[in-house]
């Protein structure tokens, strides 16, 4: 969002024809030297300008993308309505789950089981998650659903991430990421991100140093009114501008890898559950031991009905999907909850809560698939306190944290990013008296600022820049152009860096 709303005033008052560099350096002749902030608000002003000028571009397709992905979570429950609900007959309860897994195979028999997420409330369809299914982006599983109360199969849809996206809010995630690029993409989105809270906080701390009769867009008209709208808008969204660049760096290509690395080296990595059993572990009775190896039937232990989850085709001792589930119930773990089934002879099969509304639910267990014991039991309270900032923080970015009212939020966030985006433009273009676009802030700032003041700066600008390379490689560009744009000015007389 390009504040060139505070660079308005800048250029006010100086005589006709006189270029808005000559006129600052001409009053600063002779006038005392400043302290505090009016030595730093120049310096401010310049980032906050050139950085919302060059980076708004990006900052409107991410909020315009971001709008969308919010809007996409309601939109996927009509759009799919069909695979994802189905009628409550009375007086009729839920199937075993091995039987719903067993329809669902009959119905697509290539891949394997790599999930299963059984029907989380009433009138809710069961997924049954393939993976290797010939046609399918390989980070992407088919999920098949299943009525848990006939085991009708209502569909398959391609499904993407731990929130179950399913193709439409998958291609919107897409685009709101990479744009559809790949990796490559990326880059657009973190640089983004990298910005935006220096463009916000810059905005917030030149609004809050401004006197506040210049604050109001009442009785005001021109560029004073665009400022006043943009400032008014800026201060508030600010802190919530500041928490979407903060969260979207947390999981972004090279600023999130800076971040697991800092969790790692201070032990603050989210934990997982240990899936390793002893082989040869002491077979239970009951469903599913005899017949592991029989490809559908209904106590087969494998999530497929075909021996290992992996598809290993020996047989071998399982309890099933049911007493697994049951297992989970006994330690606590409420809907929704997915299943993972062993990886191989030495594995066990996993359940973990996969609720990421508030209150979460992240709980998981382990499962011995021989006898149904609970191997490990991982609960989220038990996590580290980073770990849970983290999985709150992109929950709540991503709108899932408090549901429909966070989905609110980030479209009224979005919308107030493209105001501000399109305001400071247009702030830009009354700067030069609406027939061209005014002239952007004089070099220099950097000379007023105390050497106490301006080189603990440098030196934090520094260290965040080598964090977050997206910032700090931009900045480090536009100050080369910039110092060699002003030496030729320099050299050719039209400037003095005095």
């Amino acid at each position: 969002m390009p504040a060139e709303s505070t660079v308005v005033a800048e250029g006010e008052g100086r005589p006709p024809g006189e270029p808005a560099e000559a006129s600052r350096e001409t009053r600063a002749e002779g006038a005392p030297k400043r302290s505090g902030w009016a030595t730093l608000r120049p310096l401010v002003l310049r980032l906050h300008f050139y950085a919302g000028l060059l980076i708004a571009p990006f900052l409107l397709v991410a909020a315009t993308t971001g709008l969308l992905y919010a809007c996409s979570y309601q939109a996927e429950k009509i759009v799919y309505a069909d695979e994802l609900r189905v009628p409550v007959p009375p007086g009729k309860g839920e199937l075993p789950l091995t039987r719903q897994v067993a329809a669902a195979r009959a119905a697509h028999p290539e891949g394997s089981v790599s999930a299963v997420r059984p029907s989380p409330e009433e009138g809710a369809t069961t997924r049954v998650l393939l993976s290797g299914v010939p046609g399918v982006d390989p980070d992407h599983t088919l999920a098949v659903f299943v009525d848990p109360y006939t085991a009708e199969v209502r569909g398959d849809l391609e499904q993407y991430g731990s929130t179950g996206a399913l193709p439409l809010r998958t291609w919107i995630d897409e685009l709101h990421r990479d744009l559809h690029l790949g990796e490559t993409g990326r880059l657009y989105s973190e640089l983004a991100a990298s910005w935006l809270w220096v463009i916000a906080g810059g905005g917030l701390v030149l609004w809050l140093g401004r006197r506040r009769s210049q604050r109001k867009a009442r009785g005001t008209t021109g560029r004073r009114r665009t400022l006043a709208l943009h400032g008014s808008v800026g201060v508030w969204a600010a802190l919530g501008l500041v928490f979407l660049s903060v969260t979207g760096l947390t999981w972004s290509a090279y600023a999130g890898q800076s971040v697991s690395d800092l969790r790692e080296a201070i032990g603050q990595t989210t934990p997982a559950v240990s899936s390793t059993v002893t082989p040869g572990a002491e077979p239970a009775a009951g469903p599913g031991g005899e017949h592991s190896g029989h490809g559908g039937s209904g106590g087969s232990g494998a999530a497929d009905g075909e021996g290992a989850a992996s598809g290993e085709g020996a047989a071998r001792a399982d309890v099933g999907l049911d007493a697994v589930l049951k297992a989970a119930r006994g330690q606590g773990l409420s809907n929704p909850v997915e299943i993972v089934p062993p990886a191989d002879a030495s594995s066990a099969y996993v359940v973990r809560q996969i609720q990421r509304s508030w209150p979460e639910k992240q709980d998981s267990i382990a499962v011995d698939p021989a006898n149904g014991e609970v191997t490990d039991v991982l609960r989220f309270d038990d996590y580290p306190v980073l770990a849970k900032l983290t999985r709150w923080g992109i929950d709540a970015h991503s709108g899932s944290l408090f549901g429909l009212v966070n989905q609110i939020a980030l479209v009224a966030l979005a919308l107030c990013l493209i105001l501000l985006i399109v305001w400071g433009y247009r702030m830009w273009w009354q700067r030069g008296r609406g027939s061209a676009f005014g002239r952007p802030m004089a070099r220099g700032a950097w000379q007023n600022v105390p050497a106490h003041v301006l080189v603990p700066l440098l030196a934090a600008v520094a260290v965040v820049g080598y964090f977050v390379p997206l910032l700090g490689i931009p900045l480090a560009a536009f100050l080369a152009v910039d110092i060699a744009l002003g030496e030729i000015a320099y050299r050719r007389g039209r400037r003095t860096y005095a």
